[in-house]
């Protein structure tokens, strides 16, 4: 892409009443753009980044067995009442409505009761079992405050699982490659290091869970951590009891805040039998199906990436998720040299190389002639914002060299590369 035609621009300030510094960072960098508090949407630069983190969740599950759904926002209310979680008392996060007709419906904030109620058409036999789905779909939750960015909004992205296998023993297997799995895109994405499977809470969903909790000053919860034993539990949960259960004392615990990046519940049988949804085993009788529920917040991972990857000057993204992988900047005004960086611009094109090339000196007093004076300090400063992990410099000096200059996001040295010896990698 060449940035002189990208619609968005950088900004010298976020907006005053957005204090998080995920999100004033992706406003600034032209990823996102606030519509309210909670509520974001997601520009060129941000939705590339979005995909990406997609993509590697969409293989990971694949590889556990997922099969990929798209279900319904809009929710019926009677089959939430089934399960008891339409009273405001148990999940104080939904969204409600009432169409024309009179009929009341929800936004949904979770997926299993439809999911569920959906698989009673595909599901009768042990034979059918176990059946592993998985969608990225937009949720909606009606939260109190929504201060943290991208981290916690009122409508957000979120990939959700749903295991249904015929017992116990059989959804542990999936419980545990999940895990697995989760672990796997956590280090893919660059927080690996910092990524701890947490003891915790379910919430409206179960009465225990586990959290993928990433090492955060931004999060909002703390967790107790063994590094050694690779144990963690999260602080609302701590108790002599859970202590004694995972084979640790409070002292050699270390206490750490955090952000939740991910979490998977075991809802055993109690789902299917409020719906009514059973198979029959192979002694013809009608058992109830077991299922399990796995979450990764997509945009809620993506701010927690600018948090842990990000300095005073910008983003730093991780190389797999960047939205290109080189920064091309052109600091050439002459012809001569304006069409040799086209030149290694196009031939980065034709390698497949991810590049945003920053064309903008030849062309800007074309499109943008309130910024025909842009300098190289701008865009650099630029190009330190929009955080692409590897930046190459064509300017008259180097192009007099038959070289360019490369230089790395999160580092401070920058090389003289000649022309026929850049890497593209």
């Amino acid at each position: 892409m060449r940035q002189s035609q990208l619609f968005t621009k950088t900004r010298k300030e976020a907006p005053h009443d957005e204090i998080s510094k995920n999100a004033r960072l992706l406003i600034r960098a032209g990823f996102v753009h606030k519509e309210l508090a909670g509520v974001y949407a997601y520009l060129p630069l941000g939705l590339m980044v979005i995909e990406k983190i997609k993509q590697i969740v969409r293989e990971e599950m694949n590889v556990v067995g997922g099969q990929e759904i798209a279900m319904a926002a809009i929710q019926r209310k009677e089959l939430w009442e089934m399960t008891d979680r339409w009273d405001d008392t148990n999940v104080d996060v939904w969204f409600k409505s009432t169409l024309k007709n009179g009929t009341e419906i929800g936004l949904g904030w979770s997926h299993e009761e439809p999911i569920t109620d959906m698989m009673k058409n595909f599901v009768s036999s042990y034979r059918d079992l176990p059946i592993f789905v998985y969608q990225f779909q937009t949720k909606f939750r009606n939260e109190l405050r929504a201060k943290s960015g991208i981290m916690r909004g009122r409508e957000f992205l979120m990939k959700d699982m749903y295991s249904y296998t015929i017992d116990e023993a059989q959804h542990q297997k999936f419980y545990d490659s999940t895990i697995q799995a989760y672990l796997k895109i956590f280090r893919r994405v660059g927080l690996g290091d910092d990524t701890f499977v947490t003891f915790a809470s379910g919430g409206a969903f179960t009465q225990f869970s586990h959290e993928f909790q990433t090492i955060s000053d931004a999060g909002e919860d703390s967790i107790y951590i063994h590094k050694e034993k690779n144990i963690a539990i999260n602080k609302e949960v701590m108790s002599d009891t859970v202590l004694a259960d995972l084979g640790v004392t409070i002292d050699e615990l270390v206490e750490v805040k955090t952000a939740e990046v991910g979490n998977i519940f075991n809802f055993g049988t109690i789902k299917s039998t409020q719906l009514d949804f059973k198979y029959i085993n192979e002694a013809g009788e009608k058992i109830p199906v077991f299922l399990g529920s796995y979450g990764i917040g997509i945009t809620r991972l993506m701010g927690v990436i600018v948090e842990r990857f990000s300095d005073e000057k910008g983003i730093m993204w991780p190389k797999s998720i960047a939205p290109f992988h080189v920064h091309l900047v052109s600091l050439c005004s002459d012809v001569t040299d304006i069409k040799k960086a086209d030149n290694i611009y196009q031939k980065m094109l034709d390698k497949g190389i991810e590049v945003l090339y920053d064309d903008r000196a030849d062309r800007i007093e074309v499109l943008y002639d309130d910024r025909a004076d842009l300098r190289p300090g701008e865009k650099f400063a630029d190009s330190d914002l929009i955080g692409i992990p590897k930046r190459i410099i064509v300017s008259p000096k180097t192009l007099a060299q038959d070289s360019v200059e490369v230089k790395m996001r999160n580092g401070n040295n920058i090389e003289m590369v000649t022309l026929k010896n850049i890497s593209y990698k």
